[in-house]
């Protein structure tokens, strides 16, 4: 089955709930120069939102792009909501999405859509950790910081505005 790699990562100005979500595509046997990995990364604005939800809506935004669903798709992010959201995903159905309170959770149609993408797709979740040292940094940790600098660029340049 062929496989391709999916980078995610998003920046948010809290204050203003504005966020950019950013993600690369790769095929598994692509190999680019940086600067036209750089001309492949998508951004889009998302408003009224917070970091863990602009985590979210990227995600789910990049793997609506995917038309191929019929691979594996290994997922690189640096977002621990992600990477654990899967564990707690048996607890969050069984209370319907509601907190022990009873209240319903944030974010609990994105978590939904999360989940409906996971029964449908082949994904594969690989934590990165990001802002790490550049004498640390591998091909992944190289590729995934040019993700992270086009979010971040993006809602620096939109505050100037």
């Amino acid at each position: 089955m062929k496989k391709i790699k999916l980078f995610t990562d998003s920046s948010v100005n809290p204050q203003e709930k504005i966020g950019f979500g950013s993600f690369l595509l790769l095929n598994n046997d692509e190999t680019k120069a940086f600067e036209d990995l750089k001309k492949d990364i998508k951004l889009k604005r998302f408003e009224n939102t917070s970091s863990t939800k602009l985590e979210l809506q990227t995600l789910l935004w990049a793997l609506d792009e995917i038309v191929d669903k019929n691979i594996i798709i290994e997922v690189y992010t640096d977002c621990q909501n992600i990477i654990g959201l899967q564990d707690r995903r048996e607890k969050l159905e069984k209370n319907n999405f509601h907190s022990s309170s009873g209240k319903i959770m944030n974010n609990h149609e994105l978590y939904k859509d999360f989940f409906e993408k996971i029964d449908e797709l082949n994904l594969i979740f690989i934590k990165v950790k990001g802002h790490k040292k550049n004498s640390l940094k591998d091909e992944i940790d190289t590729i995934f910081n040019l993700v992270d600098k086009a979010s971040r660029n993006a809602l620096r340049e939109n505050m100037l505005i």
